[in-house]
C-alpha cells in the first residue's frame, strides 16, 4: 500500500472520470435520501369519488362505500388481473380479480384455504348463497381470529375469479359490513371495457 500525498489528491480532479464518478455519487445520495422522502410526502390512502365504479381490473368495477379510502400500497390494476384495496377506517375491504379456470365451488376452496393457511383465521360457520345486482352468483362466509373478524366472498364469471376479503376488529365490521355488503353487490363484470 502506497501513501497518498498532497500531490495526489491536488491532481485527483484532473483524473480521468473523476467527475463522472462524483456525479454519480451525487445522483445515488439524491435517490437513497430523495425518494424515500417523497414515498413519506405521497399519502398512502386517497380519497375515492362516492357513487362512481372503481376499474378493480379484467372488467371488473365496484363501487366503494362512501367515504372509503383508496390504499395504493394494496391497489394494482391490470388488464387480466387486479387488485383494490380500500380501508373503511381501521377496517380493510379487498378484492382480488385473476384468471381462473375452475368452478365456483373450487374458487371458494382455494380462497378458504387460503385465509386459513396464512393468516391464522379460521372460517366460521357454514357459506351462503351470495349475488351481485349485475347478476354474478357467488358463495360468502366469515372468519375470525381472537378480537378480529372478517367475511369473504367468491364469484366466478368469464374465466375469472373475484375473492372479496373483508377484515377488521368486530366492533368495527359490525359497523361498515353494512356498507360494505352494499358496495359487494355492486360488483360487476364489463368485459374489456
Amino acid at each position: 500500500m502506497g501513501t497518498v500525498t498532497r500531490r495526489h489528491l491536488t491532481d485527483l480532479p484532473s483524473t480521468p472520470g473523476f467527475f463522472s464518478a462524483l456525479l454519480l455519487v451525487a445522483v445515488l445520495a439524491a435517490i437513497s435520501l430523495g425518494l424515500p422522502a417523497l414515498d413519506r410526502a405521497v399519502p398512502a390512502q386517497r380519497p375515492v369519488p362516492d357513487g362512481k365504479p372503481y376499474r378493480v381490473g379484467a372488467g371488473v368495477t365496484v363501487i366503494p362505500p362512501d367515504g372509503a379510502k383508496l390504499d395504493v400500497t394494496g391497489t394494482r390494476p391490470a388488464e387480466d388481473r387486479g387488485t383494490a384495496l380500500f380501508r373503511l377506517g381501521p377496517v380493510r375491504y379487498a378484492i382480488a380479480v385473476q384468471p381462473f379456470s375452475g368452478d365456483l365451488t373450487a374458487a371458494a376452496l382455494r380462497l378458504r384455504q387460503r385465509i386459513t393457511g396464512t393468516s391464522g383465521y379460521q372460517i366460521t360457520g357454514t357459506q351462503l348463497a351470495v349475488s351481485t345486482a349485475g347478476g354474478l352468483a357467488g358463495l360468502q362466509g366469515g372468519y375470525t381470529a381472537g378480537d378480529r373478524g372478517g367475511r369473504y366472498a367468491v364469484f366466478v364469471a368469464h374465466g375469472l375469479t373475484i375473492e372479496v376479503t373483508v377484515s377488521g376488529a368486530d366492533l368495527d365490521l359490525g359497523h361498515t359490513l353494512p356498507a360494505i355488503d352494499a358496495s359487494t353487490r355492486t360488483l360487476r363484470y364489463e368485459g374489456g371495457r
